[in-house]
């Protein structure tokens, strides 16, 4: 049966092996291009003492390399759309698996055979594609400390390996059900855009609560490493939201809001007076964050969602082929 499997979507595996192995070349060439340029850069201003703008003045790689870095957000969902969902919805048009049904290979054989090499096809080609774009950002993530932020997070660690398990068994569920290959090319499609987005946008920021820290106004803080801001903001001494502002503003603060020992700053004094200073401690700053130490707990919280959702639509597809007449 396995060998029945590899004849059937030899093709889908070669193509699949040629796509991986031209993006592993040109991210192989770039990466290490990227990260020489990185670590001479890193170097020199080490040496002189001046790398405040390091991230200001440094490019790295090319617009049309990181472009196609940042496309393979979608490389999940083609393997739901070209390899899950025509999967079964193919057998039921063809009537090819009744055929394989009826050479003494039950159906849950067949099931069990064709949905695990297939699964297992789609976790080993989204964990290979993730980690060569988790090492070819490394100098960028480096540098930006970005990569806890939507649309970064998506396309590095292992939470790529979840969403192509998710979106395989998504397209098989529904070839299953459906038992046509376009309409389960739809389902898939827009099921997996819906799910991701739903748990990117709603659920994600709330797998653990995020952290406020609040501070003096004009003591500064930053959080350490790759961050995920959720809010910023000042408040006046009352506890009260400094609204935005919108014209002459000092540290954040319109001119509206100012003490009156600031009015000489309102007015365009560039320094703030002793007097300004001490009024201006009562005005606090804040910042709602996830910490950069959770990166890797979000990844397996995330991860373990779609691979639960994966497992609860193979069931379906299960009970949809081993019951319903075919």
């Amino acid at each position: 049966m396995s060998w029945l499997v590899w004849r059937l979507h030899r093709t889908q595996l070669y193509i699949a092996a040629a796509l991986l192995a031209a993006l592993t070349v040109l991210l192989l060439v770039t990466g290490l291009q990227m990260a020489s340029q990185y670590h001479s850069a890193v170097t020199a201003c080490t040496a002189s003492h001046s790398c405040a703008s390091l991230d200001s003045t440094l490019f790295l790689g090319s617009h049309a390399v990181g472009f196609l870095v940042i496309m393979t957000l979608g490389v999940p969902a083609l393997f739901g759309l070209f390899w899950g969902a025509p999967l079964v919805a193919s057998e039921f048009e063809t009537g090819t698996g009744q055929f394989a049904w009826m050479q003494s290979v039950t159906r849950k054989r067949w099931l069990a055979v064709t949905t695990g090499w297939t699964l297992l096809a789609a976790a080993a080609w989204g964990g290979a594609v993730s980690a060569l774009v988790t090492w070819w950002s490394g100098p960028d993530n480096a540098l930006q400390l970005d990569q806890f932020k939507p649309g970064r997070f998506d396309i590095m660690g292992i939470v790529p390996v979840g969403y192509a398990l998710f979106a395989m068994a998504l397209g098989l569920c529904a070839g299953a059900l459906l038992r046509r290959t376009m309409p389960a090319l739809a389902v898939t499609l827009g099921g997996f855009i819906a799910v991701r987005a739903v748990i990117t946008l709603w659920l994600r920021p709330h797998y653990m609560s995020a952290v406020t820290v609040t501070y003096k106004l004009l003591s500064g803080y930053t959080p350490s490493g790759s961050y995920w801001q959720f809010a910023q903001g000042i408040l006046d001494p009352a506890g009260r939201l400094v609204p935005i502002a919108d014209g002459p503003a000092v540290d954040g603060i319109p001119a509206g809001s100012l003490p009156s020992a600031c009015a000489a700053m309102a007015n365009g004094a560039v320094r703030p007076t002793p007097s300004c200073r001490q009024a201006l401690d009562g005005f606090h700053s804040f910042i709602t964050y996830q910490p950069a130490s959770r990166y890797w707990a979000f990844q397996g919280i995330e991860t373990g969602i779609f691979v639960a959702l994966a497992a609860a639509l193979v069931a379906v597809t299960a009970v949809v082929v081993l019951r319903r007449d075919a």
